[in-house]
């Protein structure tokens, strides 16, 4: 399988602008992700996909691949597709990788990249959660899944509910586990997912994957141990002072 790695890299942000280039141990935040990416075996180009000059120059700055999108994206699965058509490789899948997550571990990658095998429509990440508080969060987005590693449904919400054990203790009786937001996309599939509308779940959710889940595509999962540390505000980089 060929597959190409994007990063989605706007430059507006509400809580944090300009992230993208916020220096993380003297590189900018988006080099980092750049070269954690590039580490990946399985990703056969990696492009980062941007709306602003600053970030273009700052990629060409440390000789990494770009691309310039439409500021008007919705989001990152829109700018990936926009990649693609103007790439003049052709590929497979794509993966969309965060571009506010400086020390994704490329192994991450390459076992979503293993889903990808043909088959599969999409592909996505769960990790096993460990803090009851993370059950509750609303900021934590879960999921669920069947037996054949599909995902069923994501949700803000604690899902499954148990009914009969006290919310304190879910934990010991069963396993949750919450969406790591890294996708692959076959595709003819990331050429027809942004062509549909937005959905009665996604409004109801403010999570983009239940459009897809709602117009009948499948999204493989696989479970992943490792952690990931996403950068939403200045106060989140305190948190990464241990990696640099």
């Amino acid at each position: 399988m060929k597959i190409l790695g994007i990063i989605p890299a706007r430059y507006a942000s509400t809580r944090f602008p300009a992230k993208a280039l916020t220096d993380i141990g003297g590189k900018p935040m988006i080099q980092r992700v750049y070269e954690q990416a590039s580490k990946s075996s399985l990703l056969s180009k990696v492009v980062i996909a941007t709306d602003h000059n600053a970030i273009a120059e700052a990629v060409s700055g440390f000789k990494g691949n770009y691309c310039m999108t439409s500021p008007d994206h919705q989001s990152g699965t829109d700018r990936c597709q926009e990649v693609v058509e103007k790439e003049t490789e052709s590929f497979d899948y794509v993966i969309n990788i965060q571009g506010d997550e400086p020390f994704i571990d490329p192994s991450q990658i390459d076992l979503l990249a293993g889903l990808l095998d043909g088959e599969t429509e999409l592909g996505t990440l769960v990790k096993k959660i460990d803090h009851i508080n993370d059950v509750f969060d609303s900021n934590v987005v879960k999921c669920v899944f069947n037996a054949h590693s599909e995902a069923m449904y994501f949700s803000r919400s604690a899902i499954p509910h148990l009914r009969n054990h006290p919310k304190e203790e879910w934990l010991k009786h069963h396993d949750f586990f919450k969406h790591i937001g890294i996708y692959g996309y076959r595709i003819d599939v990331l050429n027809s997912i942004t062509k549909l509308p937005v959905s009665g779940f996604e409004k109801a959710e403010s999570l983009e994957q239940l459009r897809w889940l709602e117009n009948g595509y499948k999204i493989k999962v696989a479970i992943t141990d490792i952690q990931s540390y996403g950068v939403d505000t200045p106060a989140d980089l305190e948190k990464l002072k241990g990696f640099y």
